[in-house]
């Protein structure tokens, strides 16, 4: 297996339009933050969590040439807008993509994106053809097995993240119920929303983040979801051991080190 994550960034992306702070400024290539995603290699098969608005430059980045399904991890702005890029894979692959997530997120999608999913019948324009399948659990992707692991984002309101295999991807979080933390134990990689040094209502922020991977204890994590608080050189010297800060085109492999 191989994990590429596309996008370390928040939902403004670093840099953040009219921001000249040091970390938005800066000539680090780790320090530009694309919106969150991550990939997949499994098998032989391409999946992909999340289309964020970047998903065509990441594609065009990381030379990614084909897609067998997407997982969705809830319905916001910065994981689902860039939905119309898959359209050319189809075009490409001349198949249907199966997506995934929980059922509120795909009923979301459908509504959201009628066009793609009830197109018009009078106007033949090239539109993604997607196929919506609402999971819970533990369920089976393509003959993978792929764990939904449910976190809060907020007080009211839920992402689904994913573990496949001994990686997790746990993006806009804010809390982990001890359900879903029973599914995370025996992890060799775990990504996490560690968005920013303050406080934050929706989503983990550095002390918290640090706390709950103690109790997670994967054998490395990594901080996602990352907002310009952190320049990258700086802050991975201050982390405990076995605690990175996230970049895009991190890649890992088997046995899941540092490429």
């Amino acid at each position: 297996m191989k994990v590429t994550v596309l996008g370390s960034g928040t939902s403004s992306g670093v840099p953040i339009v009219g921001c000249s702070c040091g970390v938005c400024t800066s000539s680090n290539p780790k320090n530009k933050r694309l919106r969150s995603s991550c990939l997949f290699e499994v098998n032989e098969k391409i999946i992909l969590i999340d289309t964020g608005p970047d998903l065509r430059r990441q594609a065009l980045r990381h030379n990614i040439l084909h897609v067998d399904a997407v997982l969705y991890t809830h319905i916001h702005a910065d994981h689902t807008h860039g939905i119309d890029e898959l359209r050319v894979y189809n075009a490409y692959q001349k198949e249907a993509i199966p997506i995934y997530g929980d059922t509120k997120t795909i009923a979301h999608l459908v509504k959201t994106f009628s066009y793609i999913f009830t197109p018009p019948k009078d106007y033949p324009s090239l539109i993604p053809k997607l196929i919506p399948t609402p999971v819970e659990g533990k369920f089976d992707v393509l003959g993978i097995p792929v764990q939904m692991i449910p976190c809060h984002h907020g007080e009211n309101y839920w992402t689904s993240n994913y573990r496949i295999k001994n990686v997790a991807w746990l993006t806009d979080t804010s809390g982990i119920p001890n359900s879903s933390l029973d599914l995370l134990q025996g992890l060799d990689v775990l990504l996490i929303d560690g968005l920013r040094l303050k406080p934050h209502p929706t989503h983990f922020h550095l002390e918290e983040t640090l706390k709950i991977t103690k109790k997670i204890g994967a054998k490395k994590t990594y901080l996602i979801h990352l907002t310009h608080d952190y320049d990258h050189d700086e802050f991975n010297k201050q982390l405990p051991n076995g605690v990175e800060l996230a970049y895009d085109g991190l890649t890992l492999s088997t046995p899941f080190a540092n490429d």
